[in-house]
């Protein structure tokens, strides 16, 4: 993955901080700081920062019975190539049954194969 503009100019500790919410998938504010080894203070700026130049996604939240947020990476983090056959999206995203024996599951492997 190439460095944004945004990217470049993060402190060592926003860089840390942006890691490790990449590297979880997502994690509460109240853990991040922990993580991190930071004071809650320095935590919650280093969340402002990443925030504003949005590289993650903030939400409020309510963990182990106090308010919180949840700290997720932004949606342009995620990785879906492997979803993917070619220019086919797989055919089980939102279904409730995969069905192995479906043409559309078949054609989706025969585009995986192709790729090779």
């Amino acid at each position: 993955m190439s460095v944004t503009a945004a990217e470049a100019e993060l402190s060592d500790d926003e860089w840390n901080g942006l890691e490790l919410v990449r590297e979880t998938g997502g994690i509460h504010q109240s853990d991040f700081w922990k993580e991190l080894d930071v004071s809650s203070r320095k935590g919650s700026r280093i969340v402002e920062s990443l925030v504003e130049k949005d590289l993650v996604d903030r939400e409020d939240t309510v963990y182990d019975g106090h308010n919180t947020y949840y700290i997720t990476p932004t949606a342009r983090d995620l990785e879906f190539t492997l979803l993917m056959a070619g220019d086919m999206l797989s055919p089980f995203i939102g279904e409730e049954e995969v069905d192995p024996n479906s043409d559309a599951f078949s054609q989706w492997i025969m585009n995986l194969a192709y790729e090779e």
